[in-house]
């Protein structure tokens, strides 16, 4: 079979210019689309995609893949983690979008209309941003094509796969991923690397992760590399927060197993001398990720907890 063919092409989003390559087999397939940098300082991500799409023109395929290595431009310029720094919302809780809303809005909705729109499937590439660590796992949504991401989810390799269910105690909503699976698009969201860093495991594990997910939608031979232990599947995700502002200071570290009513850590007073709150574990589970820097603001984000 004749090798792929690669194209940079780019996709004008909320007035951005956003690059993107497309990847053409010589044989018909599945149309997948792999994003990264939906967040602008997840690194790791970014530079796994960066790698495999570059690569895929040297293999043969089957369908066509459209790799975006950095959608949110805006946060990637100005080194902001989290957010879309013109507007401060979260991009990745933003989807499908509006495209009459604030930039995060108009983003997500362009993206989903001009980018993930009419996939087979999908997945969006994370890693820890600058102050969070992070233990790898892969999540999906409950839904119509939710047989398909599971199997998604499972090979890409990370030994935890969550899913979640809809509705209002779903702790991450508006994602790219469940805007797909609404609308019936077999969607991962794919975590590994942490705080901000471009570490070659974290690398490793994305590529890999790709590689096998390409082999699972028969858009390409599987490589000769030894299959991933069965991950853990977790059912619940659960996002603590802090009542007040202060300095945090976990107790257990990210990957951990820990059980309900455990300390996690605490939260004390900015000058050292009061202990404003004790936080314990609400459950059985595993520590996925942990916010790593001390400062944190009222309502601010401590770490998730994976439950079954």
């Amino acid at each position: 079979m004749p090798q792929a063919t690669l194209n940079r092409r780019s996709f004008e989003l909320a007035d951005l210019t956003v690059p993107a390559l497309e990847i053409t087999g010589s044989a018909d397939g599945p149309r997948l689309t792999v994003i990264a940098g939906v967040h602008g300082c997840e690194y790791a991500s970014m530079a796994g995609l960066r790698i495999w799409a570059r690569d895929l023109a040297d293999r043969e395929l089957r369908g066509r893949v459209l790799a975006v290595p950095v959608l949110n431009l805006p946060a990637f310029r100005g080194r902001t983690p989290f957010v879309v720094p013109d507007d401060g919302k979260n991009l990745n809780r933003c989807f499908p979008g509006d495209p009459s809303g604030s930039r995060a809005d108009r983003i997500a909705a362009d993206a989903f209309t001009k980018i993930i729109k009419g996939s087979d499937a999908l997945i969006g590439m994370h890693a820890g941003d600058m102050v969070e660590a992070l233990q790898p796992f892969a999540l999906y949504d409950a839904g119509p094509a939710e047989a398909r991401a599971r199997d998604m989810a499972t090979a890409y390799g990370l030994g935890y796969v969550i899913r979640q269910e809809p509705g209002p105690d779903r702790a991450v909503a508006g994602t790219s991923s469940a805007a797909a699976a609404e609308t019936g698009i077999p969607a991962i969201i794919a975590e590994a690397g942490g705080c901000g860093l471009v570490e070659q495991p974290a690398v490793e594990a994305h590529v890999r992760g790709l590689d096998r997910v390409l082999a699972l939608l028969g858009m390409a031979d599987g490589r000769d590399e030894p299959q991933p232990e069965a991950p853990t599947y977790l059912q619940r995700f659960l996002w603590l927060n802090c009542r007040d502002e202060g300095w945090w200071e976990p107790a257990a570290r990210v990957g951990e197993a820990v059980t309900a009513g455990q300390v996690l850590g605490t939260v004390s007073s900015i000058d050292g001398t009061e202990t404003l709150e004790t936080i314990v574990a609400p459950a059985d589970g595993v520590l996925m990720f942990v916010t790593s820097s001390p400062a944190v603001a009222a309502d601010g984000l401590l770490l998730g907890l994976g439950a079954k």
